[in-house]
């Protein structure tokens, strides 16, 4: 079967006799997902914040490693049920409920989009190639493109930037350790601080958690039988691989040079290996935080599009999923061009804000699927409003709204809100192993409670 130059499908099961693609794409995409310089500026915050190279480097490590966990694992349910994430949500949430974590999202994913635009504009003032409105139009129109022609040139993509990166960030981070030197304290444990590595730890942790809502979107074409193990891998490889080498990057210059922003200390790293190198650099990357914001704008058309469907049922096919894409690119472009505040600052509390809504979700969707429902779902059920799922789920949403609520007390933003029991620790932040536990433990007590049958029921594959 011929593969439509623009995919059909948008928010319904995709037909098993459809399913095709190769696993390890999933390691190149989340690779190339992560390896662009929105990573490299969250790097740039550990410095920033007071840490050592090495304090910033290891909140970076163990943030990565704990956030990519949870993510790879919504990426293992896309094979299997064939569904966008929030679709899948509605199973845990109800039809109508699932509205709160949908919005949540979109505002997750606008917001996101709105930093990559800003540094788009960024890049392409500071290599003179385009005034920064015009960058940031001609970086949401392509952007836009590419999420309108779908899963599979977006997967391909990403796959050829992969190539290109190895050789654009190869030669930059040999060439940046051999002639940009720390100074040894920037190395020594006795420098070690505990609240700049957990600022980074939670960081980072929420930077890779916030793939988690749609990182399954970009695996429902493989087929069921990849299993779960497979898909789990190589997106959690590839993703960590990306976050950690430009991350690890990011702390490396803003440890080197504390007076620039993420795109100054990157075409001073490229300019030092040899003059026009830097500018070089920030061109390739220019090219993939449009695939990045791709990758954003496709997520936001599927989840808009669930969200109106959970109102009302809509047209959901080809033509709702290109419209919903375009407005969401329009309003994006016009928020970056108006409201462009200062990228830093607002991106760390951002990151962070992003950490603490998307943790009460994280913890009840992976324990419904994984441990309560082991993966059996009625997917015809999740179309029908007054299925077995039901409109609204008690038990789902009660238990989000606890675990938020027990989070706040935890909560450290710098600047914007820190929370009593985080300013007895010195602003360390705990929240997001509070998060799991509550939201967590409330589902699984109430849920099992309400019905001690879960995980036995059959799973229909296609949706009637």
């Amino acid at each position: 079967m011929a593969t439509p130059a623009i995919e059909t499908h948008s928010i319904h099961f995709v037909p098993l006799e459809e399913r095709r693609g190769r696993t390890w794409h999933l390691g190149t995409l989340w690779f190339m997902v992560n390896a662009q310089v929105g990573s490299l500026a969250v790097g740039l915050i550990g410095p920033a914040v007071g840490g050592t190279f090495l304090t910033s480097f290891m909140g970076i490590v163990a943030g990565v490693l704990f956030g990519t966990f949870f993510m790879a694992f919504h990426s293992a349910q896309g094979p299997h049920l064939g569904l966008p994430q929030m679709i899948q949500s509605r199973a845990q949430f109800g039809y109508l409920g699932v509205l709160l974590p949908m919005v949540l999202v979109v505002l997750m994913l606008l917001g996101f989009n709105v930093f990559g635009l800003q540094l788009i504009g960024e890049i392409t003032a500071t290599t003179n190639t385009l005034p920064h409105d015009v960058g940031i139009g001609v970086g949401a129109a392509l952007s836009v493109m590419l999420a309108c022609v779908g899963y599979r040139w977006i997967h391909g993509v990403e796959r050829w930037l992969a190539y290109l990166f190895l050789a654009f960030f190869g030669v930059l981070t040999i060439g940046t350790a051999a002639q940009i030197h720390l100074s040894a304290a920037q190395f020594d444990l006795g420098g070690f601080r505990w609240v700049p590595f957990l600022a980074m730890f939670g960081i980072t942790a929420g930077w890779q958690l916030a793939w988690a809502p749609y990182v399954s979107d970009y695996s429902r074409y493989l087929a069921p039988s990849v299993g779960h193990a497979a898909p789990f891998w190589w997106t959690y490889i590839g993703s960590a691989a990306g976050a950690l080498w430009l991350m690890g990057f990011g702390s490396y210059l803003g440890a080197a040079f504390p007076d620039e922003a993420s795109l100054g200390s990157l075409l001073r790293a490229g300019d030092v290996i040899f003059s026009g190198y830097g500018k070089s650099v920030l061109l390739y990357s220019l090219v993939c935080l449009v695939a990045v914001n791709a990758v954003g704008f496709y997520t936001a058309s599927l989840t808009v599009l669930s969200m109106a469907d959970s109102v009302r049922p809509v047209g959901t096919g080809r033509t709702a999923r290109l419209v919903t894409a375009v407005v969401c690119g329009a309003a994006v472009m016009l928020l970056a061009v108006f409201a462009p505040g200062d990228f830093l600052t607002n991106f760390h509390s951002f990151l962070l804000l992003l950490l603490y809504f998307m943790i009460p979700w994280t913890a009840i969707n992976l324990l419904d699927y994984y441990v309560l429902r082991r993966g059996q779902y009625d997917v015809s059920a999740l179309f029908d409003r007054d299925g077995q799922y039901g409109r609204w789920s008690a038990s789902g949403l009660a238990s989000y709204v606890l675990g938020f609520v027990a989070m706040i007390p935890f909560f450290s933003v710098p600047g914007l809100y820190v929370g009593a029991v985080a300013k007895l620790i010195e602003g360390a932040d705990f929240s997001i192993f509070v998060g799991l536990l509550v939201a967590g433990g409330c589902y699984a007590l109430a849920t099992r409670k309400r019905d001690p049958s879960l995980g036995t029921a059959p799973r229909i594959t296609e949706a009637a």
